[in-house]
């Protein structure tokens, strides 16, 4: 055995300790970089030449030692559960932020509730009632009337405004999805050629992994793994991602609340338009169910459910009173007039206005029984309480909006909660800790002062051998 085999031995060893501490200072380097996954270098021993002869000297050492590669510390079932609970948190967070938004714009309970303002107007129909044919009640009526009429509009007004705002956000949610996707494309190839090539793709992989997380956050993608490393990403149970390529996909529908019944907002493809991808979960999934239009059975989208039960009540409201105010006459002696007006070419909450203009238009008064009788304005006044009390009809509504705003905010904690569970599952296998980190920086630069030790011992040894064999005793 050639002695210079003991320098090959020392250099191995002095390559592996060198590569230890490059991927120990890569690893402190990034331990605050988001995404990314700790390594470590993978090595083994290079066995001893095996052509035994007669001048073999006997048994032979190892020739040193390999390095085999950097593994990256991932764990392929953790990344798939924070992928899975993070679409799920994506999906609730969006309704439960939508419908939070909705309940704070119905101001209910508050001076500025629309139960408030129902409360005031029944209360000025009987100061009617009370002051028949007097100016100063009937004008604090029909200024209070409008002030109802104006609020019932706003709440429309907020909810359409609303719909409009996350119809917007959903045209960015998908853009920011179709940016993902095509860079996970980008990265499929460059971490294909870099394995193929034997080269390390640690970094890649953890940007690819970030996005394929973002990807199912917003859409409930589903990562299927390749042989080659690259990963196919599904949405619906078809790729947007496949290897190298990528499928962009677009939102379609209307843009205005009036028209989501006609033509519903969707996701589709934009090589195939027409057909919308049923997706498993994500933030635009979520979007797209509160975007929904209304259905018959108030189980559609809830700002367009919101939006219907604004207009089931202003009919109401115009309907009830008007029904009694025709019955009645106005110090004039005139019948048959309505109080409440509805525009039929705008939504009933938009559309609904006050008639009456002065106090010879309200008919407060039984026809027969005089200017002064106010029987008729007492009648009005009663239609905030009693079975059918239109006060109950806005109450249901806010009562379903507030139970549905709780449940959907107690599933978006659960799904929160799942998500920085399955987070720090993953955080726990793969973060860089520092004080492991040290423990390695210090075994690595022993086992490389240890390996130059050894170079340093072959190379004096090598010296005596070559340059003072046969001299001594002279």
């Amino acid at each position: 055995m050639s002695t210079f085999s003991g320098l090959n031995t020392a250099y191995t060893g002095l390559v592996a300790a060198k590569t230890g501490l490059d991927v120990v200072g890569q690893n402190i380097a990034n331990a605050g970089t988001a995404g990314y996954t700790r390594q470590r270098v993978v090595t083994s021993g290079v066995t001893a030449l095996s052509n035994a002869g007669l001048f073999t000297g006997g048994v032979r050492p190892g020739q040193g030692v390999s390095v085999d590669g950097i593994q990256r510390l991932g764990d392929a079932g953790l990344d798939a559960r924070v992928r899975t609970t993070t679409a799920l948190s994506g999906y609730s967070g969006t309704r439960a932020t939508a419908l939070a938004t909705l309940e704070a714009s119905l101001n209910e309970p508050g001076t500025n509730g629309l139960s408030t303002q129902l409360q005031k107007f029944w209360s000025a129909w009987s100061d009617v009632s009370n002051q028949a044919g007097e100016s100063a009640p009937a004008g604090a009526l029909l200024g209070q009337a409008a002030t109802l009429v104006t609020q019932l509009s706003q709440g429309y007004r907020a909810v359409d405004g609303q719909w409009s705002a996350l119809r917007t956000s959903v045209d960015g949610m998908v853009s920011d999805l179709n940016t993902a996707a095509s860079e996970v494309a980008d990265l499929n190839g460059r971490i294909r050629s870099t394995l193929a090539a034997g080269g390390s793709a640690n970094e890649l992989i953890d940007r690819r992994d970030l996005l394929t997380t973002s990807i199912a956050n917003l859409s409930g993608g589903v990562v299927v793994p390749k042989q080659d490393g690259t990963v196919d990403v599904l949405i619906g149970g078809n790729a947007i991602v496949s290897g190298t390529d990528f499928n962009a996909v677009q939102a379609a529908g209307s843009r205005q609340l009036a028209d989501a019944t006609g033509d519903p907002v969707r996701l589709e493809w934009a090589k195939g338009p027409g057909t919308a991808i049923a997706m498993e979960g994500g933030a635009i999934s979520g979007a797209l169910s509160t975007l929904a239009p209304a259905d018959a059975s108030g189980t559609g989208g809830v700002l367009a459910e919101a939006a219907a039960s604004y207009n089931t009540f202003a009919v109401t409201l115009a309907q009830k009173v008007n029904d009694v105010h025709r019955t009645g006459a106005t110090p004039s002696g005139a019948t048959g007039l309505d109080f409440f007006a509805i525009d039929a070419s705008k939504p009933a909450a938009l559309g609904i206005s006050v008639v009456p203009t002065g106090v010879d238009q309200i008919a407060a008064s039984t026809p027969g029984a005089g200017g002064k009788n106010g029987s008729v304005a007492d009648a009005i006044s009663q239609l905030g309480t009693g079975p059918g009390a239109v006060d109950k009809l806005w109450s249901s509504f806010v009562v379903r909006v507030g139970v549905a705003s709780k449940t959907e905010n107690q599933q978006s904690d659960l799904a929160d909660l799942a998500t920085t569970s399955a987070v720090n599952s993953q955080l726990a296998n793969s973060s860089v800790d520092l004080d492991e980190e040290n423990m390695n920086l210090l075994a690595f630069q022993h086992a490389y002062q240890g390996a130059a030790r050894v170079m340093t011992a072959v190379d004096e040894a090598l010296d005596v051998l070559i340059n003072h064999t046969g001299l001594v005793g002279r």
